[in-house]
């Protein structure tokens, strides 16, 4: 008998579990992030978090009347992250492709940008002569869609040098350790000064966004695949800034070109 309580007592406590996980109002949602990402993702002088993706996950929050926290995660482990609850959802530049939405659940597409090749102003290399390619040492951040397309087209030419954030990447850029880098351009923009007078780095390429197995959809906010309820009200409310001007006035203090879809 005292077995037969105690399983029921199980089953109960379980469902009742199950009940409240349904239920939940997500009155608190918390956000993953990797930082820095600039203009994305990345921290002010006095440590407080900016950025495209930052405010307008802020607006979200506003938006639905909640309150959000950020949480700090690497890149290569932002997805295993979501799966061990350390968040609700991912807001970090995750671009919609085929292999993540096996393993999340994403939100509408909310923006898109290009990439493209980046080397010094004083190196006379041409991106479309694969040949000439041979033996040049490139650096992209890891597990990335850049890192993706350089390992998947390019790898049998180049050697390819990943690292943990863009910042690393630019530093070995200065320091000369590396020939080239395939980077965001939005992030290599605001982190190199790319297209702007007195730069040390230009680019040399057109601005990258196919093919589509690689570099997906655009860019979602990505939720374990349960939380349907949850992704749902982040479409209301990305389409609802949209529609009221607040999405524009975001994008236009970080870019000055459109990146919406």
């Amino acid at each position: 008998m005292r077995a037969l309580n105690m399983i029921l007592a199980a089953t109960l406590a379980a469902g009742l579990t199950a009940g409240t996980a349904q239920a939940r109002d997500y009155s608190e949602i918390r956000l993953g992030v990797d930082i820095p990402y600039e203009p994305f993702m990345y921290r002010q002088p006095d440590g407080e978090l900016t950025g495209f993706e930052i405010e307008l996950g802020n607006a979200v929050c506003e938006y639905l009347e909640v309150t959000c926290t950020w949480v700090e995660q690497d890149w290569d482990g932002i997805i295993p992250g979501l799966m061990a609850r350390n968040y609700d959802a991912i807001m970090s530049s995750m671009a919609i492709t085929e292999e993540r939405a096996e393993r999340v659940l994403f939100s509408e597409p909310y923006y898109t940008t290009p990439s493209a090749w980046i080397t010094t102003r004083d190196r006379d290399i041409d991106i479309e002569d694969r040949d000439s390619l041979a033996g040049l040492v490139v650096g992209v951040q890891r597990a990335t869609l850049q890192d993706n397309y350089v390992s998947e087209l390019y790898g049998d030419l180049v050697e390819i040098r990943r690292y943990t954030s863009a910042d690393d990447v630019v530093t070995d850029m200065r320091a000369g350790r590396l020939d080239l880098t395939f980077m965001d351009y939005p992030v290599a923009e605001n982190t190199m000064g790319i297209d702007t007078s007195g730069s040390h780095f230009k680019r040399i390429s057109g601005f990258i966004k196919e093919p589509e197995h690689i570099f997906g959809k655009g860019v979602g906010v990505a939720f374990r695949q349960r939380d349907e309820a949850l992704a749902e009200r982040f479409n209301e409310a990305l389409a609802a800034l949209k529609e009221d001007g607040t999405y524009d006035e975001i994008m236009e203090r970080y870019f000055n070109y459109d990146i919406k879809l």
